[in-house]
């Protein structure tokens, strides 16, 4: 259940490890893989601790896309897929 949040960290790292520590610019999910993600926080969450609007993952805004297969959007515009 929590792979799409491990896989957005690791895409984050590896970002920040190619692009001296710059954040990127959002990352794209789908409104499935939004409910998925709250999901996730539901679960490694203690209740209250953490905002479950969903709007950023480590600082990094989350837009929403019916369209969107899941990406990160670099800090030079690359889309890369989280899967």
């Amino acid at each position: 259940m929590t792979t799409l949040y491990l896989q957005m960290t690791d895409k984050l790292s590896a970002h920040w490890r190619a692009h001296n520590n710059a954040y990127p610019r959002k990352f794209v999910l789908s409104p499935a893989q939004r409910e998925e993600y709250v999901r996730c926080l539901q679960l490694i969450t203690i209740p209250g601790e953490r905002d479950m609007s969903a709007t950023k993952h480590m600082g990094v805004p989350i837009e929403i896309n019916e369209a969107s297969p899941g990406v990160i959007v670099a800090v030079d515009g690359t889309e890369i897929p989280l899967q």
